[in-house]
């Protein structure tokens, strides 16, 4: 595939060829932008753009329910030499803070987006008295309805060199970093990308991830673009709500390349291995990029094994590895070959160390997936704690070096400085090694918790615990963790606590339900720590706590801590209100859902509500759709709305 200079050289060129956008925003509910109309549309935004004063190297802000329309504004910016910065919208305060402080980092932006969700942020903005925010907003948003089809902006010629758009990690939310794209890393990263996936023209994509996610826009959008193939943008929410569309779509469409996270394979699993789909033929599926979070062999083994019977390949199965500050992606396995693990000594993978191979039945032994070799224009290096080489075999840092390497943090020198080693390699935050040539991912240096393919940092949800009356930031530690057998991240949070067990129980059920107020995470343990363990400098030490839950010694503590099981005669007398007692006890893990709990107050995710939802569908068909949790909050209101539709 050819290099194109900028990403508008690259719309030029896909915009003579004969193909398609297809937007899926439910079963029936389409609509699809042609790549010559894809031009047009977004020349007529950039004219409103520009009359409204926005020019080359101003921020626009995108922050749209709707995937057409973010498409249509990202391009839009580029065309007129603008900066996109995507941001996703989201329910809780956190990410309309995230939007608020991005706003206020950023030297000359504009927000994009729906009149309805301006003025809900101007309300939250009023609420908390952010006056800068609120003029902001006032002033220098443009709504999606704002468009003249008959003007047409003028096209600036930007260059390599110039920024292309920033991206935010999905989890900075107290202090959020962009990483600095230019055209240059872009173009070079999609070449990359397309040559390493052998994807052609002829190829069709489906993607459910967000366009605010890297794997989303680059990857699924921007790099199918360039090669010139249909591809069709799955709303995110709507596979959520509705994950086996996934498939039938993958299906409908005869789609050949698609991705997700572990958390998809599992959350479509969940209704699958429930309802099925009889008539599923899914050997026109080439590839399956399982990216953005820990990769789970257990349960890509799970998917495999349950579509294999409609026709899915082991090849299709497709682990890789990459990261926003290289652009997208950085290694990537050959096509058409099977994916493959290897299984170590959980004890055995520290910096500095060769790992020692054990068998997948030891009690020891955890597994990591094979995500292949760097691609075009990425070099990887594994390094000690001090920035040197180590030779292969040897567990280190992962750092990287090329052309879709960021050169920079947004307005941070002090976060650029950190990024790079002193000869210039970046650091991923990321520890490996290479095993058969080919690279293997054994955990984090960085703190960071990955859930449901999106990055939290640690210190923005401490924060939020912290507010609690008789905490502070030096009695909490949260963390991620993949258990032995587990096939996703648990976020666990440490207490320091030293008193009666029984006294800790209200203070689960208050972590669980501020932690998911504000950020829509589920707490899977709450574990009281009688010390937290720090460096000499007073650094946490997380991994250490991570070490001690993994050797078992919270296992009796937790023991202690478990509610009492439910017994028959705790049923509702309601036989519905029972029947959705017990649903709820399915999806819930440990948490007791009282009939008159409030679902949004009881520490779940939106994803274990989403499941909750389908599950009573699933029995109750039609009687009830996620949208009517927010006037029917409990499960006896529930009950009694479901009794009056039947």
């Amino acid at each position: 595939m050819q290099l194109y200079n900028t990403l508008t050289d690259l719309l030029v060129e896909a915009r003579g060829k004969d193909r398609e956008i297809r937007f899926i925003d439910g079963e029936n509910d389409e609509s699809t932008v042609k790549f010559a109309d894809l031009w047009d549309r977004a020349t007529a935004l950039l004219g409103s753009l520009q009359a409204r004063g926005m020019k080359p190297r101003d921020e626009l802000i995108i922050f749209s329910k709707s995937n057409e329309s973010f498409v249509i504004a990202f391009w839009a910016a580029v065309l007129g030499g603008m900066v996109p910065v995507p941001v996703a919208v989201g329910i809780s305060d956190e990410h309309r803070l995230k939007l608020f402080r991005i706003l206020s980092q950023l030297e000359r932006a504009t927000l994009f987006t729906e009149e309805d969700l301006l003025t809900r942020l101007l309300e939250f903005s009023d609420k908390r008295d952010l006056h800068d925010i609120t003029a902001i907003l006032e002033n220098k948003t443009t709504l999606v309805g704002d468009v003249d089809p008959d003007v047409s902006g003028d096209v600036y010629e930007s260059t390599p060199d110039d920024v292309a758009f920033i991206q935010y990690s999905s989890g900075s939310t107290s202090d959020p970093k962009g990483v600095v794209l230019s055209h240059r890393n872009l173009c070079t990263n999609i070449r990359a990308i397309v040559e390493a996936c052998h994807w052609t023209e002829d190829d069709q994509s489906l993607s459910w991830m967000p366009l605010t996610h890297d794997m989303g826009l680059i990857g699924y959008h921007l790099s199918v673009l360039a090669v010139g193939m249909n591809h069709a943008v799955l709303d995110t929410n709507v596979f959520v709500r509705r994950p086996l569309l996934w498939m039938s779509k993958a299906n409908e469409l005869r789609a050949t390349q698609l991705c997700s996270p572990n958390f998809g394979y599992k959350h479509f699993l969940k209704l699958f291995q429930r309802k099925g789909m009889p008539d599923l033929d899914l050997s026109c599926i080439k590839l399956i990029l399982n990216g953005a979070e820990p990769i789970s062999w257990e349960l890509c083994e799970e998917f495999l094994g349950a579509l294999a019977p409609h026709g899915l390949k082991r090849s299709a199965m497709f682990p890789v590895y990459g990261l926003a500050e290289a652009t997208v992606g950085v290694s990537i396995p050959a096509p058409g070959s099977e994916y493959s693990r290897v299984t170590m000594d959980r004890h055995s993978i520290r910096v500095g160390e060769s790992f020692r191979e054990v068998a997948p039945d030891d009690d020891d032994a955890v597994s990591f997936v094979r995500v292949g070799k760097s691609i075009r224009d990425v070099s990887i290096r594994i390094a000690s704690d001090d920035d040197a080489a180590l030779g292969d075999g040897i567990v280190g840092n992962i750092q990287l070096h090329g052309g879709s390497v960021t050169e920079r943090i947004y307005g941070d020198p002090s976060a650029t400085k950190e990024l790079f080693t002193d000869d210039g390699w970046l650091r991923t935050g990321d520890c490996g090694v290479f095993v058969d040539e080919q690279l293997v991912i054994t955990g984090r240096q960085k703190d960071i918790i990955i859930v449901n393919g999106q990055n939290y940092y640690p210190h923005d949800i401490e924060e939020i615990v912290a507010r609690l009356e008789g905490f502070d930031l030096n009695k909490v530690v949260v963390a991620g963790a993949t258990p032995k057998g587990g096939q996703t991240e648990e976020l666990i949070a440490f207490i320091l606590y030293r008193q009666a067990m029984e006294d800790f129980l209200p203070m689960i059920a208050q972590v669980r339900d501020l932690i998911g107020e504000q950020t829509g995470l589920e707490v899977d343990k709450v574990i009281p720590v009688a010390r937290i363990p720090k460096t000499t400098s007073g650094k946490v030490q997380r991994a250490k706590l991570l070490q001690a839950y993994f050797d078992g010694e919270f296992d009796e503590v937790l023991g202690e801590l478990q509610p009492p099981a439910s017994s028959e005669s705790d049923a509702d007398e309601d036989p519905l209100v029972a029947e959705l007692e017990l649903i709820c006890r399915e999806f819930a893990k440990d948490r007791q859902i009282g009939p008159d709990d409030n679902l949004f107050e009881v520490g779940v995710s939106s994803l274990t509500l989403t499941e909750i939802v389908l599950a009573i569908d699933e029995k109750h068909p039609g009687q009830l759709d996620i949208s009517d949790l927010f006037d029917h909050p409990t499960l006896r209101e529930i009950a009694v709305f479901m009794k009056g539709k039947s």
